[in-house]
């Protein structure tokens, strides 16, 4: 394995992917939640500056080549299975995440199966990868707003609660942010969300569909 920059950054986003989970034992929320949205954005920003020093700097290499998407698929299945344990079983929530985890497990299987037969990675499935890594990020976040927003609101009594929400009060706590913050964040995470999963869908049928001649080639053999 060269040890080089490009493949130190994939290596640290591998640990990064359960570092986020552990976080959630090692430290209180909401605390837990916004260092792991940190940690989830600066390992999100290697899987770029990976692939791009190792071009700039001549360092492409097997290795990093193997365990870059071994990185992205370790973080995305991860992140999924933290998300579903903050906000429970969220039909808008889970329907995507399945699609996701499903196709990602199928690829995987057909890639090793196929051993050295390598098909090039598609732009839409570098989009697919983006579109995930930003709506996990976003879901991240919206999840600490929310219960930061529930700490909040068990704190005080239900009449304040609710003047704030209506103006009828002044917001001196920043209930009302955090409420409009983390509501509409995780609205839009699970838009961004549900777009991955059809980019997912798409991209792995057209995995498939491109594996189909080499594997009947192996059956007629």
């Amino acid at each position: 394995m060269p040890l080089n920059v490009p493949n130190i950054l994939t290596l640290a986003r591998v640990l990064a992917a359960p570092l986020i989970g552990i976080l959630f034992l090692l430290l209180p929320r909401p605390l837990a939640d916004y260092t792991a949205f940190a940690v989830f954005v600066v390992a999100a920003l290697t899987d770029f500056f990976d692939g791009w020093l190792a071009r700039r700097l001549n360092q492409v290499s097997a290795f990093g080549k193997m365990l870059d998407p071994i990185a992205d698929k370790a973080m995305v299945a991860i992140v999924c299975a933290v998300l579903l344990g903050l906000n429970g079983l969220v039909p808008l929530l889970v329907v995507p995440i399945l699609l996701i985890l499903l196709r990602e497990v199928l690829v995987s299987g057909l890639r090793e199966y196929l051993g050295a037969i390598k098909l090039d990675v598609t732009q839409l499935a570098k989009w697919k990868t983006t579109v995930q890594l930003v709506a996990l990020g976003v879901l991240l976040l919206a999840s600490g707003l929310r219960f930061s927003h529930d700490v909040l609101y068990f704190n005080m009594t239900p009449d304040r609660y609710h003047a704030i929400l209506e103006g009828l009060e002044p917001d001196t706590v920043g209930l009302l942010p955090l409420v409009m913050a983390g509501n509409y964040g995780f609205l839009a995470g699970l838009i961004l969300l549900w777009v991955a999963a059809i980019l997912t869908a798409i991209t792995g049928w057209d995995y498939f569909a491109k594996a189909m001649p080499h594997l009947r080639a192996r059956e007629d053999g």
